[in-house]
């Protein structure tokens, strides 16, 4: 899905300035006519990102502007949107700047795309531990945009992690927690919203009118019947009938040790995990290079490079551009198919 698709530009933040956040951004916008990219601009601090791009040895234009002229100047220079906030941080060393920064472009591409001045928002790494020691309450990222979301319907939405690329589609139902701890909190409920959500913005976002969805066991052989553990009987199962009662396309508990192989991945749209690896193996293994991390569940479009900071490569001209080309894309077609 191409530039072609959607009138609206997109609202990319700048993420940690010390990581390689304002490298892929420089790097894609310098690959906007030879992959006909969606019209984007940057969030962050126009001298910051001139000096990134002297330090990466490539010549650039920008030019600061509003979100609203941004479309106009996208061929032609790479639209900055300034914040006030000066960043600071040299390549791979986040200093006392970085967490204001990051926070700053965030919150300025939640209020663009809210107030419809932006058609979605793409975001650029970010170093939890470096907003953590700022004071950051919120576990990461897409916690902070639900608390954002807020503000247009006036309580916190429940997030979704997708991981998308076009082999496959995967959601984890427990994301960020250890085994032990996954198991406890998974519950029928917590996978019933989860696929409710799943199935709607499917529909909604990626324009696929009937989301077939496959829901995994939890123990090996799904459970084998109850003889490999419980939980697939007495909290998986109901969860899928629920489902199937909503009139959602599921399946499942399956086997997943048997969900990801070419012939099964034809099989369904999205695959609804139990737990972190169970959903993020098979996704990083299959595309690992453009994987994009999509939120379900807000009130607006979200989509993130799969990856992170990378402080070891940072300003080195070493790293690839392809997942956040991967996430313009993605935004750009969702925008077309919502209407956003």
């Amino acid at each position: 899905m191409t530039g072609a698709t959607t009138t609206k530009v997109l609202a990319l933040t700048i993420g940690e300035p010390a990581g390689i956040g304002p490298d892929i951004a420089i790097a894609a916008w310098l690959k906007r006519r030879e992959l006909d990219l969606p019209a984007f601009y940057l969030i962050g601090d126009g001298a910051f990102v001139m000096e990134r791009a002297r330090t990466l040895g490539v010549s650039i234009e920008t030019a600061e502007a509003s979100a609203e002229e941004a479309h106009g100047i996208f061929a032609d220079a790479l639209p900055v949107v300034a914040t006030g906030v000066k960043a600071t941080a040299k390549p791979g060393r986040p200093d006392d700047s970085s967490a204001q920064v990051a926070i700053a472009s965030i919150r300025h591409a939640v209020a663009d795309v809210i107030e419809g001045r932006a058609g979605a928002i793409v975001t650029n790494p970010i170093a939890k531990s470096v907003l953590y020691r700022a004071g950051f309450s919120h576990p990461g990222h897409t916690e902070f945009l639900a608390q954002l979301a807020a503000a247009v319907g006036g309580t916190v939405p429940h997030p979704v992690m997708m991981l998308w690329s076009p082999e496959l589609a995967v959601v984890p139902v427990t994301i960020h927690l250890p085994l032990r701890d996954a198991i406890a909190q998974l519950t029928t409920e917590l996978i019933v919203k989860t696929g409710r959500i799943v199935a709607a913005d499917l529909t909604a976002r990626l324009g696929i009118a009937r989301p077939r969805l496959a829901i995994s066991g939890l123990n090996p052989h799904a459970g084998e019947d109850g003889s490999l553990g419980r939980e697939d009987i007495e909290i998986i199962a109901p969860a899928v009938a629920t489902l199937h009662n909503d009139g959602i396309d599921v399946r499942g508990p399956l086997p997943a040790d048997t969900m990801f192989h070419e012939a099964a991945r034809k099989t369904y749209d999205c695959a609804i995990c139990m737990y972190h690896d169970q959903a993020l193996i098979p996704i990083k293994t299959i595309a690992f290079d453009d994987g994009v991390n999509v939120t379900l569940g807000l009130p607006f479009i979200r989509t993130s490079p799969d990856h992170g900071t990378a402080f070891d490569i940072a300003g080195t001209g070493r790293a690839s551009p392809s997942s956040l080309i991967a996430a313009l894309r993605l935004a750009a077609r969702m925008v077309a198919a919502s209407g956003a």
